[in-house]
């Protein structure tokens, strides 16, 4: 294939990822953007108001940019996983694979196709905070990056557990087991400074920590981390688990029975 056609192809599925979640709005994009509504509400105002401040912020202010992460994470990797798996379910990636498209190709198409939901929900869920407090952004480029990047790594992950998954109930138990426990425990509701030394290192090995507090920082300018770390983390998440995501869809791991 040329470069046209594979902009042709990449462009294709990319619009038809758009046009499947956009399609059933009120399952991919109201419910995050009613949940979000009640986070802000009960750990904003209700509980955010006994609280005071934390970092220097209030506590609705601290917590915006954690539940923003929270949902592009999410949903950037639910959107990936369930849409590849229902076409592995249903024999149509088998079509892709042999024709003349690239698998990085079918791959990236994916994958830009969970990054618009997980944006489009993102996007929605900062609307919403705007009803409830003032947000003024610090770093806007560096804002905008951290996104971007943390909704490409999860769309990729949700790749790799649709590949893995063998039935429907297995593309929920890493979002269920592995994914919120580790959205919750990723700085979302507290600076990890309240938290003993130990834990405090324990922390450190979670890698949604890292995308957390650098989009905090571009909101806030405040961070548990230093922001160079966590970049230099994200950007090898990427391209470790792309590599591995190209590497299991060549060898048609989970397709090719």
């Amino acid at each position: 294939m040329n470069p046209y056609q594979i902009a042709i192809a990449l462009w294709t599925l990319v619009i038809k990822e758009i046009k499947r979640f956009t399609r059933i709005w009120p399952q991919t994009l109201l419910p995050p953007s009613i949940t979000m509504t009640m986070y802000f509400i009960i750990f904003g105002n209700l509980i955010g108001s006994r609280i005071g401040e934390m970092d220097g912020y209030s506590y609705m202010d601290f917590i915006v940019p954690g539940l923003i992460m929270m949902a592009v994470i999410t949903n950037s990797y639910s959107n990936v996983a369930s849409s590849f798996f229902s076409n592995k379910f249903q024999r149509s990636v088998e079509e892709m694979m042999v024709s003349p498209m690239p698998n990085w190709v079918i791959l990236s198409g994916f994958v830009l196709g969970g990054m618009a939901r997980g944006l489009g929900v993102g996007l929605i869920v900062t609307v919403v905070s705007l009803f409830f407090t003032r947000l003024s952004v610090a770093h806007p480029v560096l804002t905008v990056l951290v996104v971007v990047l943390t909704a490409a790594l999860f769309a990729i992950g949700g790749f790799i557990n649709a590949l893995l998954g063998k039935k429907f109930d297995d593309i929920s138990i890493v979002p269920t087991f592995i994914l919120t426990p580790l959205t919750y425990l990723g700085g979302v509701f507290y600076s990890i400074s309240l938290l003993p030394e130990f834990w405090q290192g324990v922390s450190m090995l979670n890698p949604i920590l890292y995308m957390v507090n650098v989009f905090r920082y571009g909101f806030l300018g405040v961070s548990d981390i230093p922001v160079g770390w966590a970049l230099a983390a994200i950007f090898t998440f990427i391209v470790v688990l792309f590599g591995v995501a190209l590497w299991m869809l060549e060898r048609g791991k989970g397709i090719r029975s």
